[in-house]
């Protein structure tokens, strides 16, 4: 009897390789996209006014609709028949709620008081985004690094059932009570629990709609093989260019209030990268320990690292104003956030030769 070969995983390097040439250049065009932004938000007089007349909430209608072009091809892929696999799998969903809803919050609290003790308005714009766990650009990271799908549409739905549950409360604790067991200074914090409703519907709601009819659909009149390899393909580009679209729009939005403070800036993201590498890199480590495949562990990482920056805007600009130190604080979290987690996509891709399994792009 002839013995079967060990299962070697495949080198990083063959998985990037096999990337698109947009996958493979994200990190480029994502460079030229903030430049374009920032370029426009220049050049072009009154544009940051007609990015911001059309609003859905306290969200500008170019964003909103960036997002929902990049959560929509990347939910189409999910296979919804298989989504029971994943909330069988205690070990990830008991992972994946630790880590968002006990340790983000309070390690970003913790970061953002020893590394902003005078800076308050800052400090409380980075709590909230620590409070505001990630439901879309997620997606898009977790792809890219071969993550389980259905893993993270079942973590991301997770996430947004507890935003809306737990969003106040923690907001309420992490500002008010907690501080005033610690003798520091108190925020208060009014946020409907409706308001982040609608946003999770939205943004997350409309997009995953339209992910699972399109399978549906698809599906009963064209059959699995055509809808994998005809129709997924030629969406797919989409979610790319609306990420690239949205980051564009963000810059041209706020590329004056970013370089005209560049110190602020600076100090707001010295507290971001430790939160998104110690986040990202700790939830990888759980995932391996805890002997999780590459697939779950990379989305375990990547929903645990990322944030709502869309409901952290919303929710300061809404309580604070829009030219308030917490609402600068919010829109830097996502100009950090982008390019660190391209970064660690790359890492996750090499980081896979730590487990026995092969993983395909």
């Amino acid at each position: 009897m002839t013995a079967t070969p060990p299962r070697v995983p495949a080198k990083p390097a063959a998985v990037i390789g096999a990337l698109s040439t947009l996958d493979r250049f994200l990190p480029v065009w994502i460079g030229l996209a903030m430049g374009a932004g920032l370029l426009l938000g220049r050049i072009i007089p009154g544009l940051n006014t007609a990015l911001e007349a059309v609003k859905i909430g306290e969200i500008s209608l170019p964003i909103a609709l960036g997002l929902l072009l990049m959560m929509y091809p990347v939910l189409a892929k999910v296979r919804y028949d298989r989504l029971d696999t994943v909330t069988r799998d205690r070990r990830t969903l008991l992972a994946s709620l630790v880590l968002n809803w006990v340790i983000g919050p309070a390690l970003m609290f913790a970061l953002a008081w020893l590394l902003l003790p005078d800076l308050p308005e800052y400090r409380t714009g980075l709590i909230i985004v620590g409070l505001a766990r990630c439901i879309a650009m997620v997606l898009i990271w977790n792809d890219l690094a071969c993550g389980d799908r259905e893993a993270a549409a079942v973590l991301v739905a997770i996430n947004s059932i507890f935003q809306v549950v737990a969003f106040g409360a923690l907001g309420w604790f992490y500002l008010e009570l907690l501080p005033g067991w610690l003798g520091l200074p108190q925020e208060a914090l009014a946020v409907s629990a409706w308001d982040i409703a609608q946003y999770v519907l939205i943004f997350l709601g409309i997009p995953l709609a339209a992910g699972y009819l399109s399978r549906k659909l698809g599906e009963r009149s064209k059959g699995r093989d055509w809808y994998e390899q005809r129709f997924l393909p030629k969406i797919g580009p989409i979610a790319l260019y609306g990420l690239l679209f949205t980051i564009v729009i963000l810059f041209a939005l706020q590329g004056d209030t970013i370089t005209s403070r560049p110190a602020d800036v600076a100090r707001i993201a010295l507290p971001l990268l430790a939160y998104f590498f110690l986040m990202w890199g700790g939830s990888f480590l759980l995932g391996k320990a805890i002997g999780l495949p590459y697939d779950r562990t990379t989305t375990l990482a990547f929903t645990a690292a990322g944030n709502n920056f869309e409901l952290a805007i919303a929710v300061a600009v809404g309580v604070f104003g829009v030219t308030s130190g917490q609402a600068l604080a919010g829109v830097v979290g996502p100009l950090i956030e982008v390019p660190v987690l391209v970064a660690l996509v790359y890492v996750s891709l090499w980081g896979r030769t730590l487990f026995r399994e092969p993983v395909h792009a």
